[in-house]
């Protein structure tokens, strides 16, 4: 595992003591994983839904596989 040193705001270093002090997170360091993660979550979440869209709005193409394969060439 990495160690990262970053600079926080204030704000942020207040958020992370008291997500401690009320035992949602044993430690600084769990609490960015949790944040972390959660981000990576949303942006899936987020890449699922743009493809949604896509779909929906036709920019999608659909053919079997080596044909489109061929048509990239």
């Amino acid at each position: 595992m990495t160690t990262l040193s970053i600079p926080i705001p204030s704000e942020r270093e207040m958020f992370i003591k008291r997500e401690i002090e009320q035992k949602r997170s044993p430690n600084k360091a769990a609490v960015v994983r949790r944040a972390l993660h959660r981000l990576a979550e949303e942006e899936a979440v987020q890449a699922v839904l743009q493809s949604e869209r896509e779909v929906e709005e036709g920019k999608i193409l659909r053919s079997d596989l080596q044909v489109l394969a061929k048509r990239i060439k």
